[in-house]
């Protein structure tokens, strides 16, 4: 399970998403950005980050460390800024907590070289988990220290909003042709080659059981949480051998 840690400082508000993740000191005194249950999709945009975070992690992407972040929502009770103040009083209990990568900048595509490599790696496992939200507009990746590191992982899998449709949603192809590593030329045959065989039972099984219990659980249509949990790992292990034959719109396709 992902280790707990207890909210003990609000620091400010991270206004670049839509979602008001914020900064926060810990007991464990690091610091983290926290996404909160309380804010846009709830939890399950927080269990999209604790599958998509640990998954690429396991697969030797580069993702900041994850936590579970109790919060006591008197907490919002000093905030000044009302929004603020709503969102962390609506969040009481169980959040997410991402490391701060201090000194880190937002990538510009125009600023940082990608090799083929490293680019199809990325964009075969956006393609893996549907991730429509790694744009030349909005990137959700940062460089520190000539390295990528990849964030914002809450709107993939968009399959896990409607259940019944699942499949039918898993199986549809994955567009790159807005994909902010498209220009590096992304080598997705070697990635797949290298990645797929990776995406096992076992692994989802090993990703999937870090997500807290308590996000799981009244999931409409699922009569335990470990129905739930292979529900997610279904589609992934699904997709892992054939999406590399569903990208569309890398340059030169037909």
């Amino acid at each position: 399970m992902l280790k707990e840690v207890i909210a003990t400082r609000y620091i400010t508000p991270l206004r670049e998403g839509g979602s008001l993740p914020g900064l926060v000191e810990a007991d464990d005194l690091g610091t983290y950005v926290m996404k909160f249950t309380g804010a846009g999709q709830g939890r399950k945009t927080l269990v999209a980050e604790v599958v998509c975070g640990e998954l690429a992690r396991r697969l030797g992407l580069r993702v900041p460390g994850l936590v579970t972040i109790d919060l006591d929502p008197v907490m919002g009770l000093g905030e000044p800024d009302q929004e603020v103040q709503e969102l962390l009083k609506s969040s009481g209990g169980l959040n997410l907590g991402m490391d701060f990568l201090s000194r880190a900048i937002g990538f510009d595509s125009l600023a940082f070289d990608v090799s083929p490599e490293e680019a199809g790696r990325i964009v075969w496992f956006d393609a893996l988990v549907n991730n429509v939200d790694r744009s030349w507009r909005n990137p959700n990746m940062l460089v520190r220290s000539g390295d990528l590191w990849l964030i914002d992982h809450g709107a993939t899998m968009i399959w896990h909003h409607h259940w019944p449709g699942a499949g039918a949603s898993a199986a549809k192809p994955y567009d790159v042709s807005d994909h902010a590593l498209a220009p590096f030329g992304p080598d997705i045959a070697s990635a797949a080659a290298e990645l797929a065989p990776l995406v096992t039972e076992e692994l989802l099984a090993e990703v999937t059981a870090e997500i807290p219990e308590e996000w799981l659980a009244d999931e409409p249509g699922f009569d335990s949480t470990d129905a739930l949990r292979r529900a997610y790992a279904q589609p992934l292990l699904a997709r892992a051998t054939v999406i590399h034959e569903r990208i569309k719109g890398i340059e030169g396709d037909k």
